[in-house]
C-alpha cells in the first residue's frame, strides 16, 4: 500500500538529467548499484536504475517509452586501456557499474577474450578499467591521449544491430496508479528535450557544447520497439554466458 509521498530515485549522472531535471518533489540521487539495492529492498518506489536490475528481478513495471540508451558509441561507458586490447590480462570495474559490468563480460566472452575482471579497482592509473557515467567523461577529458577507449556502446552495435539500453524507470509492483506517474515522467522527458539548454545550464562542470553533443549524438531517451529488442537481446546474451537464469522475460509496462 502506498499512502505516503512517492519515494523516487535517479542515477546522479549527466546522462540522466534530461529525465529528472525539474521534478518538483524530492529525489534520491546516487550511483546505479546503490539505487538498485534501494529499489530491490523497497526503500524506493520508482527509480531510474540499471536495466540489468529488471532482468535480474523482473517484478517491476517499466515506465514505457523512456530509457537511457545508445545506438552506437555512447562515449561514457568505456574501457580505458593502454597497449593492445586483445592482450589485456585484467580489467578493473567501476564499483557503481551494474548493467555495464555485465555487458562487458558478455562482449569479452563473445570475442573469446578472457581477462580477469576485478570488482575492486586499484588506485593505479596504469590499469585497464571500465568507467561509466560522469567518471568516464572526466577521465576522458583529463586523459585524451594517455589511453585508448573501448566504447561498449559501439561494440554492442557491432555485435547486435540494436540500441543498447543502460537504464530504465522501474516501479515496484505495489505502487498505486503507476500510469499517472509514468505520464508525468514521459512529459518531463519531452519538456526537457525541447528545452535542453535549460537542462545543460544546471551542470556548470561540463562544457555546454560537449553536453549538446553528448545528448544529441551519443544518447537516446526513448524506449521503443528497437530498444525493447535490444534489451531482450542483452537478456539472451546474459543467459548464454550464465549471468542470468534461463527464463522468459515479460515486459510489464506503465
Amino acid at each position: 500500500m502506498q499512502d505516503r509521498q512517492l519515494r523516487i530515485g535517479c542515477v546522479k549522472y549527466l546522462n540522466a538529467r534530461p529525465l529528472i531535471h525539474g521534478w518538483e518533489d524530492d529525489v534520491v540521487l546516487d550511483h546505479p548499484s546503490v539505487l538498485c539495492a534501494q529499489l530491490s529492498h523497497g526503500e524506493l518506489d520508482v527509480a531510474l536504475v540499471s536495466s540489468f536490475e529488471f532482468l535480474r528481478s523482473p517484478i517491476y513495471r517499466i515506465i514505457d517509452g523512456v530509457s537511457i540508451s545508445s545506438d552506437g558509441p555512447v562515449y561514457s561507458v568505456v574501457v580505458a586501456y593502454r597497449g593492445e586490447f586483445v592482450d589485456l590480462r585484467k580489467i578493473e570495474l567501476d564499483p557503481a557499474a551494474e548493467t555495464s559490468g555485465n555487458l562487458l563480460r558478455c562482449l569479452l566472452a563473445e570475442l573469446n577474450l578472457r581477462p580477469v575482471i576485478r570488482s575492486t579497482p586499484s588506485d593505479s592509473e596504469k590499469s585497464a578499467r571500465l568507467l561509466i557515467g560522469d567518471q568516464a567523461i572526466r577521465f576522458r577529458q583529463q586523459h585524451p591521449n594517455d589511453f585508448q577507449y573501448w566504447d561498449l556502446g559501439e561494440q554492442w552495435k557491432q555485435l547486435r544491430d540494436f540500441p543498447f539500453v543502460y537504464a530504465l524507470w522501474l516501479a515496484r509492483p505495489e505502487v498505486k496508479n503507476p500510469k499517472a506517474i509514468a505520464d508525468q515522467l514521459r512529459q518531463l522527458r519531452d519538456k526537457n528535450l525541447r528545452c535542453i539548454d535549460n537542462v545543460i545550464a544546471g551542470r556548470a562542470e561540463f562544457d555546454p557544447e560537449f553536453c549538446r553533443c553528448y545528448y544529441r549524438d551519443h544518447l537516446r531517451f526513448s524506449f521503443g520497439e528497437d530498444e525493447k529488442k535490444g534489451l531482450r537481446a542483452f537478456a539472451k546474451l546474459c543467459q548464454k554466458h550464465e549471468l542470468l537464469p534461463e527464463r522468459d522475460f515479460v515486459l510489464d509496462f506503465a
